[in-house]
């Protein structure tokens, strides 16, 4: 198959900004307008969601993403992709459920059982799934509860199990969060308002209505639909890796889509034309967020020589300066809650002024809440200091 014309990575970025909604004039008025425009966001770190979601919103704050999150409901977390939590629209769920959410959830539930068996005593599969309906019942009662809570009534969430016994990293785990994690990505239970602030990672639980059943290969397909029309072009590792499927059903569902092949990768069927241009623009994204990981292949928009700085060894990028369709440089918040931030090439004096107008607005709606990335980077950890 002969690939057509190819979009240049300039006319990549103009997409990045217009799609991702990092343009001021195209900024969102909801969370839910946000999450879709990213197709979901990165939930890993309970800050990222909100912060993310900040730098798209034309009046950013905490509470609206609260009542996404734990009113209306109308934003959910998955365990999914590449088995990392995230938050999608409720109309989306079903499709990453099906897609992605369940397949991980198979594979917890063997390896949950196999650790079981090994790390703790009298546990089987029938003991397991007894466990489940006892803890879905009593969260049925009580509404929402923690992990803590829900142990009064069913005991066993309060077994451990010694991990790599012997080794400088043993260390015990809890059946409890364990099997919660569990029913989450399974999509039986989500996690409540936090206990504490916004970025807590305390939360109770709540059940979770269940999702109409989609077929998973529709599913897929779905996915990878909305991954194209905000991330395309791309390539088939592009999809391969954001997905964290196989490659067979990555080419599948690119496949069923009937996904153009461009010069730059896939795109949808009458999606092979540029965006029109934007005004210039910056951005502070922060840790984790769904931009800076869209693709695997980043040299269109990154310098490979600037990823020891921003990126840690796991591969998970912090928080991120960027002008015009690229990562110039890193921000991080003091102690102070001032906003630091350093550029690792020179954009000009206009991407300067544009940069500290932003630093300016982060800094005004977080209000002095101290942000700490839950994966630190070396850059982060220098300009926090």
């Amino acid at each position: 198959m002969t690939a057509r014309p190819s979009l240049t990575d300039a006319q990549r970025r103009v997409r990045l900004a217009r799609r991702h909604l990092l343009v001021p004039p195209l900024r969102a008025d909801t969370v839910e307008a946000v999450a879709d425009a990213v197709v979901a966001l990165h939930s890993s770190d309970p800050a990222t969601v909100y912060l993310s979601a900040g730098a798209r919103l034309a009046r950013p704050g905490a509470a609206e993403v609260d009542r996404a999150l734990y009113e209306d409901v109308t934003l959910v977390r998955l365990l999914a992709m590449r088995r990392t939590l995230f938050a999608v629209t409720e109309d989306f769920a079903p499709h990453v459920s099906a897609g992605a959410a369940r397949p991980v959830a198979a594979r917890e539930r063997v390896t949950l059982l196999k650790h079981l068996r090994e790390h703790a005593e009298g546990w089987d599969e029938a003991r397991l799934a007894r466990t489940q309906e006892r803890v879905l019942a009593a969260l049925a009662r009580h509404g929402e509860a923690t992990t803590a809570e829900l142990a009064q009534d069913v005991p066993e969430l309060r077994e451990t199990m010694l991990m790599s016994q012997g080794k400088p990293y043993e260390a015990r785990q809890s059946v409890g969060s364990r099997l919660l994690r569990l029913l989450a990505s399974d999509g039986h239970v989500r996690r409540a308002r936090p206990r504490g602030s916004w970025t807590s990672n305390v939360h109770p639980w709540a059940p979770v209505p269940q999702w109409p059943e989609v077929p998973a290969a529709r599913a897929r397909a779905e996915i990878v639909r909305r991954w194209l029309a905000s991330y395309g072009p791309g390539t088939e590792a592009d999809v391969k890796w954001w997905t964290g499927w196989t490659l067979r059903d990555t080419r599948a569902a690119l496949a069923d889509l009937g996904a153009v092949e461009t010069g730059a990768g896939y795109v949808l069927p009458g999606d092979e034309e540029p965006d029109a241009e934007v005004e210039p623009w910056a951005a502070l994204l922060p840790a984790l967020d769904p931009t800076a990981m869209g693709w695997r292949g980043r040299d269109w928009y990154l310098d490979p020589d600037h990823v020891p700085a921003l990126y840690d060894r796991a591969g998970n990028v912090g928080p991120t300066v960027w002008w015009n369709g690229r990562i110039v440089g890193a921000w991080a918040q003091r102690p102070d809650g001032t906003i630091a931030w350093r550029t690792l090439t020179d954009p000009g004096r206009e991407a300067q002024h544009a940069v500290e107008a932003e630093a300016a607005r982060l800094t005004a709606w977080l209000d002095g809440k101290r942000i700490t990335p839950r994966f630190r980077t070396p850059l982060e950890r220098e300009l926090a200091t």
